[in-house]
This record gives structure tokens, sequence and C-alpha cells, in this order.
């Protein structure tokens, strides 16, 4: 089946040519969850990605498989899975295929704030 997008006019990538173009990390208010936006090339064949959330002492605290995406701009959220905060963070992805090749790891570092207690 093949899906019929607005950008169909760009060029899409070759497994080789497929790489991450853009990797951010947004912590919510309440400390616990994380939106993440990435971004990778049009793509002829849809890849895999893993993504790892990694605390200050190189801990994971969260992570997650994206397994053939339909676009090539993602947006979710990971729950931050610990006691405590220890900032600074790392998310860490790589874009790899099953059978083919693998890219380097893009890295984007944060702090999350602890969350504020109400007021009211």
């Amino acid at each position: 089946m093949d899906f019929f997008f607005a950008e169909d006019h760009l060029k899409r990538m070759t497994p080789e040519e497929t790489r991450i173009t853009s990797l951010r990390a947004e912590p919510y208010p309440d400390g616990y969850r994380l939106r993440v936006n990435i971004e990778i090339t049009p793509f002829q064949k849809r890849p895999h990605i893993e993504v790892v959330l990694k605390d200050a002492d190189g801990d994971e605290v969260a992570s997650a498989s994206i397994v053939e995406p339909l676009g090539w701009k993602l947006e979710f959220t990971m729950h931050i899975r610990a006691e405590e905060l220890k900032n600074p963070y790392a998310l860490e992805a790589k874009l790899h295929y099953p059978d083919g090749p693998a890219q380097e790891t893009v890295t984007c570092s944060f702090d999350v704030k602890p969350p504020q207690p109400d007021s009211g």
C-alpha cells in the first residue's frame, strides 16, 4: 500500500542517504514527561529509529522504538522514569535499517526543571 503526501515532490533518499536532520527535546512543566521531535530526510524505504533518554549518570531512564514510520516529521511523548531528577539529560536517536545501513547517533542535551508545587 502506498501513501500519498503533499510532499511527494521532494526527493526521497536511499537507505544509505537517509539521516536524522533534527532532534529536539522539550520537557513538560510537570517534570515527568518529555516532548520529542525528530525530523529525517524523506526516504524511499521506511527506517527504524531507536531513542534512548539517559540521565547525568548515563543511566537509561526511558526508551522508544519507532518501526517504519510513515512520515519524516515525528512527534511523541516520553515519560521520565526516575525517582529524582539528575540533570543534564541526554536524548540519543539512531536511525537504522534491519538489513542495511545504520547511521551515527544524534544527541541533544537539556535540563528538566523540578515540578512546582501548586500554590492554591
